[in-house]
């Protein structure tokens, strides 16, 4: 969460609340008491028209009582605001705890039970090389899990150090594909080049497959196809660069294309059940394409007939990493 400037921060907003709420009282009371006992007086000794005075006394008093009790209610309205938007950051966070203790403990669950195999029986080694392949896959599941976590920080915080370099996005997307095949095994993804026409572009190379990583697993999870497929295309423009990730899935429906991205935030199915996911996975591909001073949009024809992620980078090239986007 971003960091409060010291004048909106609650209880700053709620002392001078209270102090105004405090002046506003002590004005009124000084004002009633002893001006108008003075005003009477003058008045009094020089014969004058009492209600033109009192009249414009009375009116003072409203516009600056007025001015005080708007004060008060904006810092009471800033007060509600702001533990609305904490109560909401709590029940996101509680919402992530659940979901991301199932995604841990599902994997060590595994885990264990493999090992409990492994301590009390003695089997085959065809046997063997099949729970130790079981053993690598949820030992990957963790090991991405954790490294989610903590590339979350390292983005969030702009703590990222490395620096875009220029490269074939092309060709660093088809080597991320063949370095990473026994993930996508059971995934066709097709991979349309323009013309053959090679396309530079600077990226930070490691949040860009950090990005590709999460949009082709998301791909593959939310499919019930018997085959998922991603067709990966490139539309170079004269303003911007558009890479699209169109799949077979379950689709997106109209209303959760822009809540997808958001912190922990995790779609839901037909039915209305939630998926499973610990929610952070768009969402840092969106804070990766900001990174880079892009965004990422997402659309759909509707449930069952398959999502359409594209991925808009900014034809004049990002200056470097350190770069905040807007």
């Amino acid at each position: 969460m971003k960091q409060t400037k010291w004048f909106l921060h609650p209880i700053t907003v709620f002392i001078l609340s209270t102090a105004a709420l405090a002046i506003s009282l002590f004005l009124y009371i000084y004002w009633y008491v002893q001006v108008s006992a003075e005003l009477k007086s003058v008045i009094d000794y020089y014969r004058l028209d009492a209600s033109q005075f009192f009249e414009a006394q009375t009116w003072v008093v409203i516009l600056i009582l007025s001015l005080l009790v708007g004060v008060i209610l904006v810092g009471i309205l800033i007060i509600f605001i702001y533990n609305l938007k904490t109560l909401q950051l709590y029940r996101l966070q509680h919402t992530f705890i659940n979901n991301f203790t199932h995604e841990l403990k599902t994997p060590v669950t595994s885990l264990k039970l493999y090992l409990e195999t492994f301590a009390k029986h003695k089997l085959p080694r065809d046997e063997e090389l099949k729970y130790i392949g079981f053993m690598l896959q949820d030992a990957e599941r963790l090991s991405g899990n954790i490294n989610s976590i903590l590339n979350l920080a390292r983005i969030e915080s702009r703590v990222y150090e490395e620096k875009a370099t220029p490269v074939d996005l092309m060709k660093t997307i088809r080597q991320f594909i063949s370095g990473n095949t026994h993930l996508f095994r059971n995934c066709d993804i097709h991979i349309e080049s323009p013309s053959n026409e090679t396309i530079t572009y600077p990226v930070i190379v490691p949040l860009f497959e950090m990005l590709l990583m999460n949009i082709l697993t998301n791909a593959m999870k939310y499919n019930v196809s018997g085959r998922p497929r991603v067709d990966i295309s490139f539309e170079p423009g004269d303003h911007e660069l558009m890479i699209r990730f169109r799949d077979n899935g379950i689709g997106i429906a109209k209303e959760e294309r822009k809540r997808i991205f958001r912190k922990f935030y995790r779609g839901h199915s037909d039915d209305h059940v939630a998926v499973g996911g610990s929610g952070i996975g768009l969402y840092l591909v969106q804070q990766i394409a900001r990174l880079h001073k892009g965004k990422v949009v997402a659309d759909s024809e509707g449930p069952g007939k398959g999502s359409v992620f594209t991925l808009i980078l900014p034809k004049m090239a990002p200056k470097g990493s350190g770069d905040e986007a807007d």
